[in-house]
């Protein structure tokens, strides 16, 4: 590896000991991380980091926080803005920072906020309510909920994923007058509960997770002149059948060289890593393992793809484990670390 430094940022719910954002210095080749300080602020629940590396976007029960990335990788707050809503779960930005995007998973509510020159939050430039009733009985599947924002690689599109509405939701983005407009709608196997969505680095492919049928999808896409264009080519299990009943897929990240994708399954406690067809984005499962913790809520992989981490959010704790490729398996490195309900993490390269 070369000399570059990495710091990991990790969100946590802050109703037991954790007061907010974790700050953990990495050391990318020893596959270890060693905590700094904790920014407090309260619920950080999801995260992201601005493409130029200097600000760091936060969910929070006001609504969402910015803070300024300092050389070191510390943060200092700028400012906190309400969202026009119920407290958000999910948060992305767009490359040039015009706009940060929320989703909602309690009000089922999309949300455009305005980013201002020096990074701080503005006002809300749009918002929009998902409406409508899923097929299932239970709570969690019978209205919206927003469980993700991501936009496409382009940035022409965001895609608003559902679980409540078995649907992604694609919304083409005016960024001259700040507003959202339906493109397209994913629609999902019923009560299938997507919850996550991922291209690879080439912008070709996308996989859905979806939490209640625990499966992922496999699209191709392509931005073209008439609009998003997804394809579903596949659809492959997180889980062996007979571990449906009590599970809930739960995490999805791709690796940077784009070879590999990763998910992690709440209920049956494992991780399972797929191999990625680089011509086609069909999934190939490479191997799968159980994490020795309960609720992997998410997971995040090490710049070299060496290393992937396992945030049990039940047992307060982060797993580190080491990948064989070539051997088909991956095993567990050195002491979990101790943190209480930690919920997302972004690993972010130091200038």
């Amino acid at each position: 590896m070369n000399n570059d430094r990495y710091v990991a940022y990790v969100g946590t719910y802050t109703h037991g000991t954790s007061v907010g954002i974790h700050i953990y210095d990495l050391d990318v080749e020893g596959g270890s991380m060693t905590e700094r300080k904790v920014i407090p602020i309260n619920n950080p629940s999801h995260l992201t980091v601005s493409a130029n590396g200097k600000f760091l976007y936060s969910i929070a029960d006001e609504g969402v926080a910015a803070f300024k990335i300092l050389p070191d990788g510390d943060l200092e707050a700028m400012n906190e803005q309400w969202i026009g809503g119920m407290r958000g779960c999910y948060v992305d930005v767009d490359k040039e920072n015009r706009y940060l995007f929320v989703g909602g998973y309690h009000d089922g509510r999309v949300t455009m906020m305005r980013l201002k020159e020096d990074g701080s939050i503005g006002e809300i430039a749009d918002g929009i309510f998902h409406t409508g009733m899923g097929r299932s009985i239970a709570e969690r599947n019978y209205r919206p909920h927003v469980n993700c924002v991501k936009l496409t690689p382009q940035q022409r599109f965001l895609c608003a994923v559902d679980g409540g509405l078995d649907q992604v939701k694609i919304y083409q983005i005016d960024y001259e007058k700040g507003k959202l407009k339906i493109a397209d709608i994913l629609r999902e196997h019923l009560e299938s509960s997507p919850r996550m969505i991922r291209f690879t680095p080439d912008g070709k492919f996308a996989y859905v997770l979806c939490e209640e049928s625990n499966e992922v999808d496999v699209y191709s896409y392509e931005c073209t002149p008439q609009g998003p264009d997804f394809e579903r080519i596949q659809s492959i299990p997180t889980v062996e059948e007979e571990e449906k009943m009590n599970c809930g897929a739960s995490g999805m990240e791709v690796s940077r060289d784009g070879k590999y994708l990763f998910c992690s399954n709440a209920g049956a406690n494992s991780v399972v890593i797929y191999s990625i067809n680089q011509a086609t984005g069909e999934l190939t499962m490479l191997c799968d393992s159980k994490i020795s913790g309960d609720y992997p809520k998410s997971i995040a992989i090490f710049p070299d793809g060496q290393y992937f981490l396992s945030l049990n959010h039940d047992t307060n704790e982060i797993m580190t484990f080491h990948v064989d490729y070539e051997k088909k398996y991956f095993l567990m490195k050195g002491r979990p670390i101790a943190i209480d309900q930690p919920n997302c993490i972004h690993i972010h390269k130091l200038a």
